[in-house]
């Protein structure tokens, strides 16, 4: 038995068959050629094939994963068709004579390089796009068209890595697990396996050199470990593993249809994070109370406009429906930082995460802010709507947000448009806000605390920085304490406080949380009934009593 770790992208145990994904080496020569024409044209007509199976892809995606990550497809289509690509390639078969599998192949290569060595995360993640793109074009230039990562049989795909448009051709059927050598936690790959559900490692320490194709892998999603030829002890453990985690989650369906309230009577309130209207299903399926922060920014991101107030009026419209009296939490635009939107046209800066983002760029943009409060405000006529504002740091913004949204609703008055009176709340997600917590209070319905950026900002870590992984630490006693704050600041006001980041789906934290008086958590839909189970099994005062 070979054992090998990596670092866990989605949890849960596989087992089955090994299949070893390889690329086919892209084996490009320099060759002189007397008509640059018509190696332009055998460039156009493979850049058409290569619009076609990315528009294919994208539907594919679409319909198994949802808009939000469909959009890396969108983005490959943009790259494919970018001036400064193309006029590259041409330039190289023009200027030195030559076949454009070698333009292709040394363009990629330019391009790659140079977003590799940017500063920026989002664009340095540019980079495998570029490769990606390009392999594509020389595949179809050799006549090859596209490959697949698909398998006849199900199986665990080990690859040295896997692009967004392999991963994605996946058939969700046939594909136990993938284990990849490369890779980051933060990559389009990763996103999409954690839509999908199945259990993956990336920056996996093996050797694809190792025959490991066809034989017994195990892959132990939970703890980031790969077993091949597993021993007959470990098999028969992981199989009793395997077991309870399926007892366990048809045992969690039983849970359905329960009040989340605690053996000493204490109720939470909990609800699923989503990022479009494909997401509700997942949403209804797993009996969440409402819905505690729906990421309207991803409605930005997958187009290639801004969306009109009555494109979004319908989206808003449509989610209160479905909901039916459900609290939905919709977040106001939260655009900048990682979430790039190029029709922003938002300038490169050194530091985006400080920088120019989400609140800062509506109370700038004063006629993109008013056309989403006008949809939301309309849409709060057809269900329980509530509107969150995020990164806010002082009473000012919050002032110059409620005279937005007094004027927003005066304009409509005197159009004779309805409109309901949602709950307005923010986000606290910066260290500013926590510390003014008390008087921030005073001014709104309700905060919901964003523990991703709060942890970021407080630790002065970069949470997409892969190379400070060991220094990010969303337990550390000040986040805690920040929480508790936030928490006690809001109850003395008489509004509620939740927690709608990564660390309120955290299970070990639970019992912390309901101890402190944290109103409600809202969770990927997934991680709703496992909360809910440790709710009703908790009695809050012998927690305390025994801390």
């Amino acid at each position: 038995m070979n054992t090998y770790f990596g670092k866990s992208v989605f949890g849960g145990i596989a087992i089955g068959r090994i299949r070893v994904y390889k690329k086919s080496e892209q084996q490009v020569k320099r060759v002189k050629i007397s008509d640059p024409d018509a190696e332009m044209m055998r460039f156009q007509l493979a850049k058409t094939v290569a619009m076609k199976q990315l528009q294919e892809l994208y539907e594919k995606a679409l319909r198994e994963v949802g808009e939000a990550n469909a959009a890396i497809f969108e983005v490959h289509q943009m790259m494919l068709d970018d001036s400064d690509y193309n006029d590259s390639i041409e330039n190289i078969v023009r200027s030195q004579e030559v076949n454009v599998e070698y333009a292709v192949a040394t363009t990629g290569d330019n391009f790659a390089q140079m977003f590799a060595a940017m500063d920026d995360d989002y664009m340095r993640e540019r980079a495998a796009d570029v490769k990606d793109i390009s392999e594509r074009l020389l595949r179809t230039l050799s006549g090859r068209g596209g490959e697949s990562a698909d398998t006849r049989e199900p199986a665990i795909i080990v690859a040295d890595d896997l692009a967004p448009s392999e991963t994605v051709q996946l058939d969700k059927d046939l594909v136990l697990s993938f284990v990849t050598v490369h890779g980051s936690l933060n990559s389009h790959t990763a996103i999409l396996a954690r839509t999908m559900a199945i259990p993956a490692l990336v920056g996996t320490l093996l050797s694809l050199e190792d025959e490991l194709d066809g034989k017994l892998g195990i892959v132990d999603g939970g703890n980031g470990v790969f077993y091949v030829n597993p021993d007959e002890e470990t098999l028969a453990a992981m199989q009793k593993l395997q077991q309870e985690e399926q007892e366990k989650k048809e045992l969690l369906q039983t849970l359905r249809g329960k009040e989340n309230v605690t053996l000493d009577g204490q109720k939470l309130m909990l609800y699923a994070n989503i990022g479009n209207i494909k997401d509700l299903a997942a949403v209804l399926k797993n009996d969440a109370g409402g819905i505690g922060l729906f990421r309207s920014e991803f409605i930005y991101l997958e187009k290639d406009h801004y969306p009109t107030e009555e494109e979004q009026f319908q989206i808003y419209k449509q989610v209160a429906q479905v909901m039916a009296g459900k609290r939905v939490i919709i977040r106001t635009l939260d655009i900048g930082a990682d979430k790039q939107c190029d029709y922003f046209e938002l300038e490169h800066e050194e530091n985006p995460a400080l920088g120019y983002r989400a609140i800062r760029i509506c109370l700038t943009r004063p006629e993109v802010f008013r056309t989403q409060l006008r949809a939301l405000f309309r849409a709060s006529v057809f269900g329980k709507i509530a509107i969150m504002y995020p990164m806010i740091t002082s009473i000012r913004e919050i002032k110059r947000i409620q005279e937005v949204a007094v004027s927003v609703k005066e304009e409509l008055t005197e159009q004779g448009i309805a409109f309901g009176e949602p709950e307005q709340g923010i986000m606290i997600e910066t260290p500013a806000a926590a510390l003014i917590s008390e008087e921030l209070a005073k001014e709104v319905d309700f905060f919901s605390i964003g523990t991703n950026d709060l942890t970021q900002y407080t630790l002065a870590i970069d949470r997409q920085n892969t190379k400070l992984d060991e220094f990010y630490d969303p337990h550390h006693p000040a986040i805690l304490r920040m929480i508790s704050m936030v928490v006690e600041n809001a109850h003395k006001a008489g509004i509620w406080a939740g927690i709608c980041g990564e660390l309120g789906a955290d299970t070990s934290l639970t019992r912390e949380f309901l101890a402190m008086g944290v109103d409600e958590l809202s969770v990927s839909p997934g991680s709703i009934l496992p909360i809910r189970k440790l709710v009703l099994e908790t009695n809050v005062e012998e927690y305390k009593a025994g801390k």
